[in-house]
C-alpha cells in the first residue's frame, strides 16, 4: 500500500496539535490526581524525596497514638494520687478529732476537801512543808513546798510541772489534771495536809468511746487508699502499682531512638507508713500513739506530693513531645506536598492556554489543507 504523503505546513500542523494535546492530557491528570509528580518519572528527586518525607510523617503519626496512652497512663496515675491525697486529709481529720476528744477527757486526780474557807482563800498556807509527788505513766516530777507558802502557791508549782495542772473547784477540792492520756498518780506527804493531799490520789485513763469509734473510720480509709492506688491504672499499666511506663518519642531505634521511661512506685498506707488502728496498731487512747499518727500521715501527704510533683514533670514533657511530633508531622507532609502537588489556578491556566492553542492549531491545519486542494484544482 502506497504511504500517505503530507506536505510540510500540514505535517507541522500536525505535529503541533498533536503536542498540544499531549500536554493537554498532562494537566488534566495534574487536576484530577492533584499532583504534579505522580512517579518517578515525572520528577525523580522530588518523588523520592516526597516520599521519604512521608513515610517519615507515617512513622511519627503512628508514634502518636504511643504517646497518647503515655499521656493518659500519667494522668490515671496523677488523679490517683489526688484522690489518696484527700483520703489521707480525712485520715488526719479523724485523728484530730480523736485528739480533741482526748484532750477533753484527761485523768484526773481529786484531793479531800480543803473546806470553804480554805477553798475561798488560797492565800492560807499550809500547815508544814512537804512534797508532793505527781507521776503520768513513766514521768515523775516532785513538788517542793515550804511551811510558808500558800495553797496557790501550790497550784502554781503543778502547773509548772508540765505533765500536769491543778486547779481549786467550787467545792473546795484541789482537783489535779494531767497534760497526756496517761495514768496520773498524786503522792503527798502527810505533813501537807492544808493542800488536802495527803495520802495517795490516783486519776486513771478512761478509754473514750468517741475514739473507739473512730478507730473503724481510720481503718476504712485506710483500706480506700489501697483499693484507689489499684485502681489507677489505663491500658492495663498502673504507676501507683509499680508498673513501668515508657513512651517513644522518634521513629529511630538503638541507641539514637528517644524515650520517657517512668518507673512506677506501689502505693500502699503500709508504704505510706500509715499504720492499721486498733489492736497492735495506732492506739487511740494514747496521746502518743496519736501524735505519732499525725507525723506519719504529714509525711505521707509529703510524699504523695512529690510523687504528684514528678508525675507533673513528666506529663509536661510528655504533652510538650505530644505537641512538637504533631507540628512535625505536619511539617513534613507539607514539604513533601510542596514538592510534588500541583496547583490547581496554574494547571487551570495552563489547561485554558492549550485550549486556545489546540483550536488555533485545529484552524491551521484546516487552513493547511485547503492550500492543498487548491493545488489539486489545477490539474482539475
Amino acid at each position: 500500500m502506497a504511504n500517505t504523503i503530507l506536505t510540510s505546513g500540514v505535517r507541522n500542523n500536525l505535529l503541533t496539535l498533536q503536542q498540544t494535546t499531549a500536554e493537554q492530557g498532562a494537566i488534566q491528570n495534574r487536576l484530577a490526581t492533584g499532583r504534579r509528580v505522580n512517579s518517578a518519572i515525572d520528577n525523580p528527586i522530588n518523588f523520592f524525596t516526597a516520599a521519604g518525607l512521608n513515610d517519615r510523617a507515617g512513622q511519627l503519626n503512628g508514634l502518636l497514638d504511643g504517646i497518647s496512652n503515655g499521656i493518659q497512663t500519667i494522668q490515671s496515675a496523677s488523679k490517683g494520687i489526688d484522690g489518696i491525697i484527700k483520703l489521707v486529709q480525712s485520715a488526719q481529720s479523724t485523728i484530730k478529732q480523736a485528739q480533741a476528744d482526748a484532750a477533753q477527757n484527761r485523768p484526773t486526780a481529786t484531793s479531800a476537801t480543803l473546806g470553804a474557807t480554805k477553798a475561798a482563800a488560797l492565800g492560807a498556807t499550809v500547815t508544814a512543808a512537804g512534797t508532793i509527788t505527781i507521776t503520768a505513766g513513766s514521768t515523775a516530777y516532785t513538788v517542793t513546798v515550804g511551811a510558808t507558802e500558800t495553797i496557790r502557791d501550790v497550784v502554781n508549782k503543778i502547773n509548772d510541772s508540765g505533765i500536769a495542772t491543778a486547779a481549786v473547784n467550787n467545792a473546795g477540792e484541789l482537783t489535779i489534771k494531767g497534760t497526756g492520756s496517761d495514768d496520773l498518780v498524786i503522792a503527798g506527804a502527810d505533813a501537807v495536809t492544808a493542800a488536802g493531799l495527803n495520802g495517795t490520789h490516783t486519776g486513771a485513763a478512761a478509754n473514750s468511746d468517741v475514739r473507739a469509734n473512730l478507730v473503724d473510720q481510720f481503718n476504712e480509709l485506710r483500706n480506700q487508699i489501697n483499693e484507689l492506688a489499684t485502681d489507677a491504672s489505663y491500658n492495663g499499666i498502673n504507676l501507683l502499682a509499680g508498673d513501668a511506663l515508657s513512651v517513644v518519642f522518634n521513629e529511630k531505634t538503638g541507641a539514637a531512638q528517644n524515650k520517657l521511661n517512668i518507673q512506677g512506685e506501689e502505693v500502699t498506707a503500709a508504704n505510706l507508713g500509715i499504720g492499721q488502728a486498733g489492736a497492735g496498731g495506732i492506739d487511740f487512747q494514747n496521746d502518743t500513739d496519736l501524735a505519732n499518727a499525725s507525723d506519719a500521715l504529714t509525711n505521707a501527704l509529703t510524699s504523695l506530693r512529690s510523687t504528684a510533683s514528678s508525675l507533673g514533670s513528666q506529663l509536661s514533657v510528655v504533652q510538650t513531645r505530644q505537641d512538637f511530633t504533631k507540628n512535625l508531622v505536619n511539617t513534613l507532609t507539607i514539604g513533601a506536598d510542596n514538592l510534588v502537588l500541583a496547583d490547581s489556578n496554574e494547571e487551570g491556566a495552563k489547561l485554558l492556554a492549550l485550549n486556545t492553542r489546540q483550536q488555533l492549531s485545529q484552524t491551521a491545519l484546516s487552513l493547511a489543507s485547503q492550500a492543498d486542494q487548491g493545488v489539486l484544482r489545477l490539474f482539475g
